[in-house]
């Protein structure tokens, strides 16, 4: 989508940190949904679910409201709850940890890359030794779009026994390699589920939404189960049979049975109408993407070692975020004034992330404690405008502008 372009006297538009791009063919789709028979539980959802495991070479896709279902569908699916201990890098979004948390698991926060905000192998054995050695599941985190050490976590974690949870709400269209084999975020080639969200700010997006990829279909199964309140009206999973079946094999058409007792966290195809022409542009998308990181990079490279792109790691990432690491107290400045100089320029930028193990309830729940790793990161982390409709241009307007502040 080409942006309008300001005239001589007009300010430049406001560029955000993140943006959606929604198209005619996006509205038309999503106005075809309203016309339809079903607004909610239709064929819109499975033609979604259908099209993302295509997409990312997966068994199964379940999509979900948000991303934050995913994840906290994916702890439901994999039986964890009470007594069980998850491991998560404290660099990510709160619900990476509040998700499998508010099933009953308790969390160990690992420590991250001080320029990736990855967590490589030696913070998840070190994790685990805070865990006493033990630990269910890790819930790696795939920031900013791009992959860690997943061949040498993947072992670490299954040698302890462990299960793979794949965050990958910034990561859709990534890729990584197994040795000569390049793999797709999503295909759980080392994984054993991987959630994604999409959020207006991230590469494709349903308005809100969620999914969650697994080669497993008894965790498929679950997962949905899990999606619907907890029930079912599958008639091979019902135990009550006297009010099941009103004779045998001959279920009760009505009928639906309670497993357990769940959310709602069902899509609607008004979402996935929005998903399925959003997914169908992923490619063009991902382009855009790579070319405005390069160009960060190529511009950014001058400002170096007062600012520096985060670190690149070994994967063809879809970027969802262009942060960069600034020295804010060599520049003499606090991050707080630069982002509001920037904001006067037209340009906006977040943080992403304030380290979940230095939240409040985390803290008080488990001690602040020592991730250096983590703490590094956060104190130099700046997202600057990143997406797919920006020019060129404007990534040199923002470079312009950030070393203007800095005076550099």
């Amino acid at each position: 989508m080409t942006m309008p372009q300001p005239k001589a006297d007009q300010a430049p538009p406001f560029l955000p940190y993140g943006r959606q791009i929604i198209e005619d063919d996006d509205i038309a789709a999503v106005a075809e949904a309203l016309r339809g028979d079903y607004l909610t539980t239709g064929p819109l959802v499975s033609r979604f679910e259908d099209a993302l495991k295509d997409r990312v070479k997966a068994e199964h896709a379940v999509v979900c409201s948000n991303g934050t279902a995913a994840l906290y569908m994916a702890a439901k699916a994999l039986g964890l709850g009470a007594g069980s201990t998850v491991i998560v890098p404290s660099i990510t979004f709160l619900a990476t940890a509040s998700a499998p948390h508010m099933a009953g698991a308790e969390i160990v926060f690992a420590d991250v890359d001080p320029d990736s905000g990855l967590m490589r192998p030696t913070d998840l054995e070190a994790a685990l030794a805070k865990a006493g050695g033990k630990a269910d599941a890790v819930f790696n985190v795939h920031l900013n779009g791009q992959c860690g050490a997943v061949e040498a976590i993947a072992q670490i974690a299954r040698e302890h026994g462990m299960k793979i949870v794949d965050d990958a709400s910034h990561a859709i269209g990534t890729r990584y390699r197994i040795g000569g084999e390049e793999k797709r975020v999503g295909e759980n080639a080392l994984s054993d589920m991987t959630t994604f969200s999409f959020h207006p700010v991230k590469t494709v997006t349903m308005g809100e939404g969620g999914a969650v990829t697994t080669n497993n279909p008894g965790w498929a199964e679950a997962l949905r189960l899990h999606r619907n309140h907890g029930m079912t009206r599958d008639p091979a999973m019902f135990e009550t049979e006297a009010d099941a079946f009103e004779a045998p094999g001959v279920a009760n058409p009505w009928y639906y049975e309670l497993a357990e007792p769940g959310f709602n966290w069902r899509a609607t195809d008004l979402q996935c109408a929005l998903g399925l022409s959003q997914l169908a542009k992923l490619t063009r998308f991902t382009a855009r993407r790579r070319a405005l990181a390069a160009a960060y990079d190529s511009l950014l490279a001058p400002l170096a070692p007062l600012v520096k792109a985060v670190a690149h790691t070994d994967c063809v990432p879809t970027l969802h975020l262009y942060p960069v690491l600034i020295d804010f107290a060599a520049a003499g400045q606090n991050r707080t004034d630069v982002m509001a100089k920037l904001a006067a320029q037209g340009i906006g930028s977040q943080v992403h992330y304030y380290p979940v193990h230095r939240q409040r309830y985390y803290a008080a729940r488990y001690g602040r404690g020592e991730l250096p790793g983590a703490d590094r990161y956060y104190a130099r982390a700046l997202s600057l405008p990143y997406f797919a409709s920006m020019t060129i241009s404007d990534v040199a307007r923002v470079v312009d502008s950030l070393k203007r502040i800095l005076a550099l």
